[in-house]
């Protein structure tokens, strides 16, 4: 008689030792999973729910821009190299006209379309929270620049956006969302380890699915 058919116990121990194994495997790697992605998206989450909150009420809170002019006058030497530069175009400036902007006025048009016509050069430079421009007059080479703002809370609704936050906010939101899928994931993955012990898990996960599509087709129209 062989040792497992004298101990059929043993035998059904072994496939259920495995299976536990396999079990705590996979929750020590959704738990790491879990905490680092909640880790990396923490800050932004609080960030992106708090301006989710004042863009729902905007209009409810009070902003008062603020605008800003500053003038200079462009060197001769630049003035002249501008003779050259062609009219109805959306080109940049020059790279010295660039160069003497961002000392003039701290702005940054190096690489920026322009409205370009026989008289001016105009410069769009919206920011987030808030406007700007650079006007230069083609013929004096008198320069504008403006700067409207509207506050740090229009600033961080911009931010929630991406609205005129530049490329390198653009891949930070898309990194940000992927710590959120990952962190969402993985806890759905945890509540079904868990919802066994849990009995209250699955109704919990249906009410908040519910709750947004019950509304969406009763009082969205």
């Amino acid at each position: 008689m062989t040792e497992t058919a004298a101990n059929p116990a043993k035998s059904a121990a072994r496939p259920k030792a495995a299976l536990n194994a396999k079990r705590s495997f996979w929750l020590k790697q959704l738990h790491s999973w879990h905490w680092i992605s909640a880790a990396v998206s923490l800050v932004g989450m609080i960030l992106f729910a708090i301006t989710g909150i004042t863009l729902n009420h905007a209009a409810q809170i009070p902003a008062e821009p603020v605008v800003k002019e500053a003038t200079a006058t462009l060197p001769a030497p630049l003035l002249a190299g501008l003779a050259d530069f062609p009219e109805d175009t959306t080109d940049p400036v020059p790279a010295p006209v660039a160069r003497w902007a961002a000392e003039a006025f701290k702005v940054q048009v190096e690489g920026r379309a322009t409205e370009t016509t026989a008289d001016e050069i105009y410069v769009a430079l919206p920011t987030p929270g808030g406007d700007g421009w650079l006007t230069i007059d083609r013929s004096t080479g008198e320069a504008l620049h403006e700067k409207t703002t509207r506050g740090a809370v229009a600033y961080l609704n911009d931010l929630h956006k991406g609205r005129n936050a530049g490329v390198v906010w653009y891949w930070f939101i898309d990194v940000f969302a992927a710590a959120c899928v990952i962190f969402s994931v993985t806890g759905l993955a945890l509540l079904w380890l868990h919802a066994r012990g849990r009995p209250s898990t699955w109704p919990i996960v249906a009410l908040g699915l519910l709750i947004p599509v019950v509304i969406a087709l009763l009082f969205i129209h």
